[in-house]
């Protein structure tokens, strides 16, 4: 009964610390739309004074056309009276007022185009920041909820069977959360990121028409941006629960999620030799973790230019062996905050496996990962 009794509170506590993880990754993914709302906030405040600017401009350009319009008017009446220069000046003139007027009409066109735009990105990233926060809410709510009447749960079952069915459904709950929160993910940021991306095609068209260079090396950037957003969007959909792990297994799952990430690092190489039944549900999800972690951190922090993933499954343990030649690091100098090395521990201390790093700055980084499987 004690061994039962210690079982179940590890499950509930790293329940609790999934939860917490999930918090923060919220909070994170809150703070990053806050500072992208700061920055195009900005951006569209600077875009407004300049739009005034050209408006400004344009008002005072159209002033001097009309009254370089009418002094070639009264020149052309009374060409016997001007000289030839004289009125070759004044029509030279009108042209070049007529022609920087519309010219500056033009950019004032591109420009209130780029700022609405702008003010239609703000509303939806202040409505993602709003959906975030109150993700937050909520998972504060559970959290607390598990903190405190999860604390005497042990107290209310009465026997071993009925902790292990409890502590199962809870993970299942938790799955299916997950699951929940990566549909709900996908159809809204992804698709709403999709159709801004699809508009500025369409503003991109018609732009080709009038030869605007500006405009078109503007909205090159804006789609280049949107692109990248759209990408992180999927990413985090993708991290919260591959829905292939379930469906199709640990290899094919590694594969596609090598090809998501094709277009950021199309240098990343995967061999596996593995047999061909399916390992158990928390084997496939840990290894995924750990080689995903792994991948990640060669991608961001190890700046590596190639990568080199192997996996190998035998009857009595599996390996995994993550390979960058990034810039590497100085383990002595690692911080203990180091959040992505300790949950790879974690998980590693979970299942009695071993990992080892293998790391020299300028030398890249050699992550070996061993892990035994329980009959």
């Amino acid at each position: 009964m004690e061994t039962w009794d210690h079982d179940l509170d590890y499950i509930i506590q790293e329940m609790i610390e999934t939860v917490k993880n999930s918090k923060d990754e919220v909070f994170h993914i809150s703070e990053e739309s806050r500072k992208e709302y700061e920055r195009i906030k900005t951006e569209l405040e600077d875009l407004k004074e300049k739009v005034a600017v050209v408006i400004e401009e344009g008002d005072q350009l159209e002033i001097n056309s009309k009254a370089a319009r009418r002094k070639l008017s009264v020149v052309s009446r009374n060409f016997s009276v001007y000289s030839e220069d004289k009125i070759r000046e004044a029509y030279d003139n009108a042209h070049k007022i007529q022609s920087e007027f519309i010219v500056k009409r033009d950019k004032e066109k591109a420009l209130r185009e780029r700022r609405d735009d702008l003010e239609l990105r703000l509303k939806s990233i202040e409505k993602m920041v709003e959906r975030a926060e109150g993700l937050m809410g909520k998972i504060s709510i559970v959290l607390n909820y598990l903190s405190e009447d999860f604390k005497h749960i042990s107290d209310l079952l009465q026997n071993a069977q009925e902790k292990q069915a409890f502590g199962l459904q809870i993970i299942e709950a938790q799955e299916e959360e997950r699951r929940k929160l990566s549909r709900e993910m996908h159809d809204g940021p992804a698709q709403m990121l999709a159709n801004i991306l699809l508009r500025s095609e369409i503003v991109d068209r018609t732009y080709r028409k009038g030869d605007t260079e500006s405009a078109m090396k503007e909205m090159r950037n804006v789609r280049t941006l949107i692109r990248s957003s759209l990408q992180e969007v999927r990413r985090i959909i993708y991290d919260l629960r591959p829905m292939a792990l379930d469906d199709l297994g640990l290899v094919p799952t590694i594969k596609k999620y090598i090809a998501t990430l094709e277009e950021q690092h199309p240098n990343i190489h995967f061999q596996y030799r593995a047999k061909e039944e399916r390992l158990a549900s928390q084997y496939e999800v840990a290894l995924f973790r750990l080689i995903q972690e792994s991948i990640q951190n060669a991608i961001k922090h190890a700046k590596a230019e190639r990568i080199d993933v192997k996996l190998e499954i035998v009857k009595d343990y599996v390996t995994a062996v993550i390979k960058d030649n990034g810039i590497g690091f100085d383990r002595s100098q690692k911080k203990d905050k180091s959040f992505g090395l300790i949950g790879m521990n974690e998980r590693i201390d979970m299942l009695g496996g071993e990992l080892d790093i293998v790391t020299k700055v300028g030398e890249g980084t050699k992550i070996y990962i061993k892990i035994p499987l329980s009959s």
